[in-house]
């Protein structure tokens, strides 16, 4: 193999790819990165054995091969050569090693043979449809905090994505829980999503593919079968399994008799939140929201440190209600919110509440409250 090209296109390609491989692996060629070459573009591919990401890149290609070198290395050397630095990879006689030359600088990679590259094996596709990248992505950004960081409810360790009929029209929606919040995205659901199953997506493949989809205006291929997803955006081919286990019934956990209703201003309260949970304990982070007629004060308590308070004006024309929640769920949600206002759906203070983006109606949040 000897291959030549820019080395912005080989950084860009192993950057997307060499983030999949995990840095401490007990099987060796697990840490590489499994680069072919034939026609016009070097093709790299990485997995953990539950992911793939394949990208191609425009390459000339003086003689074909295939091998695979240590992803990590291979990606540090490239980041660190010059800007518009060519980089050639030219394999030894042996088979054993792989240079990498740049201007003055050679570095001899050991590499292990192609044939022991483990492949992800995709199986039928049963439902294909294409998105907006834009529309993937808001569906992650909204729902990604909500997942479940516990190994033990491992069906939560993802983003439920799935489709159901709402008001006569097909949508599709992403939940995510980890049992303390909730958070439920949906879009109207593309051509060629009716009838997909329900599937949950991995954590570290919904993490992957936050990164892949931050370029506006790109059309991306979703692929689906009953243990595999595939993600097709540009040339990036990203194929994971998915996590087999039974998403929870989440709508019995959507209140729906909140009739207290609280719009307050979503900076204002997001900054107030910040500061009075200045004082809350790593392991508390509560704060109490006593909210009467038009406003609501935020209070923190810690023993250890002493105690904050702060009042903000608010819309709120109910009985008077004390409530307490955990600090870092109300500033997650708050940050995920895009609205000048935020809407609290209320019942009383041991019941979950709804939180609701004025200016988003397809996304819904829930929190449990804390004892205060």
């Amino acid at each position: 193999m000897r291959v030549v090209l820019e080395r912005s296109n080989l950084l860009k390609s192993l950057g997307h790819v060499h983030r999949v491989v995990e840095r401490r692996n007990t099987i060796p060629i697990l840490s590489n990165v499994l680069l072919s070459s034939n026609g016009a573009s070097l093709e790299m591919k990485a997995t953990d054995l539950d992911l793939e990401v394949t990208e191609a890149t425009a390459a000339n290609i003086e003689q074909a091969g295939a091998t695979t070198v240590p992803a990590h290395l291979l990606y540090d050397i490239v980041r660190k050569l010059p800007d518009g630095a060519e980089v050639m990879l030219k394999m030894d006689e042996s088979g054993n090693a792989v240079s990498v030359i740049s201007g003055r600088s050679t570095f001899r990679l050991q590499c292990l043979p192609q044939a022991d590259f483990p492949a992800l094996t995709a199986g039928q596709f049963s439902h294909i449809f294409r998105m907006d990248s834009e529309a993937l992505s808001g569906l992650i950004d909204k729902t990604q905090f909500a997942i479940s960081t516990e190994e033990t409810r491992y069906y939560l360790n993802g983003i439920y994505l799935h489709t159901l009929e709402d008001d006569g029209a097909l949508k599709l929606r992403a939940v995510a829980t980890d049992g303390h919040r909730l958070a439920r995205a949906e879009i109207e659901a593309p051509a060629g999503a009716e009838g997909m199953p329900g599937v949950i997506i991995p954590r570290k493949t919904v993490g992957e593919l936050q990164k892949l989809v931050d370029a506006p205006d790109v059309a991306v291929t979703v692929e689906l079968s009953e243990t595999k997803i595939r993600f097709t955006i540009g040339s990036v081919v990203l194929t994971s399994k998915l996590i087999d286990g039974t998403f929870p019934d989440y709508q019995r956990v959507i209140p729906a008799g909140n009739d207290k209703q609280l719009v307050i201003d979503r900076q204002s309260f997001s900054a107030a939140v910040d500061r009075v949970s200045t004082v809350s304990s790593e392991r508390g982070r509560a704060v109490k929201l006593a909210i009467a007629e038009g406003q609501v004060t935020l209070t923190v308590n810690n023993p250890d440190s002493g105690s904050a308070t702060e009042e903000i004006p608010a819309g709120y024309d109910a009985e008077p209600i004390e409530i307490g929640f955990n600090a870092r769920y109300l500033l997650d949600v708050a940050a995920q919110l895009s609205g000048g206002e935020v809407r609290f759906l209320l019942a009383d203070a041991g019941s979950p509440t709804i939180i609701q983006d004025t200016a988003d109606e397809h996304t819904l949040y829930v929190l449990m409250p804390m004892r205060v």
